[in-house]
């Protein structure tokens, strides 16, 4: 551990959150609430700080298996992850939700932000990531 690196019950959570991982993430990670998230921002937060930490089982056994990948890949040597914005969160029904969400990464130099709408759905007392859609910014082209 590098010198001036706390320990990580003192980080606060890559979610956001004031809270250390412990206390916030680590109990939809690996915790006694494992894999349940009681709403589509708390799964939203949960899945963000699992790709921060690498937490790949995490986030395939989150996403919905009618769009699942059959396998991700860990973060890039260089990449770090800058933080998490929920802009919105609209709760159609009691079965399916958005999230609208803004992550911050830097790889090797490169400033990069993902923006999207994300898609969940509540099934077998469960929240699922289904699938998201892209916010490009705006064009100045007239």
């Amino acid at each position: 551990m590098k010198e001036n690196t706390p320990p990580t019950q003192l980080r606060p959570c890559p979610c956001g959150n004031n809270a250390s991982y412990e206390a916030c993430c680590k109990r939809w990670h690996h915790g006694p609430e494992h894999l349940n998230a009681p709403d589509a921002p708390t799964l939203m937060r949960s899945r963000y700080t699992a790709f921060v930490l690498n937490e790949l089982d995490y986030l395939l056994e989150t996403w919905h298996p009618d769009t699942r990948p059959t396998q991700l890949e860990p973060n890039p040597p260089g990449l770090k992850w800058l933080g998490l914005q929920l802009r919105s969160h609209t709760q159609q029904d009691a079965k399916h939700a958005t999230v609208e969400f803004v992550a911050r990464s830097r790889l090797n130099g490169q400033a990069n932000r993902l923006h999207e709408i994300s898609r969940f759905i509540h099934e077998n007392d469960r929240w699922f990531y289904v699938d998201g859609d892209f916010v490009q910014k705006p064009s100045n082209k007239r």
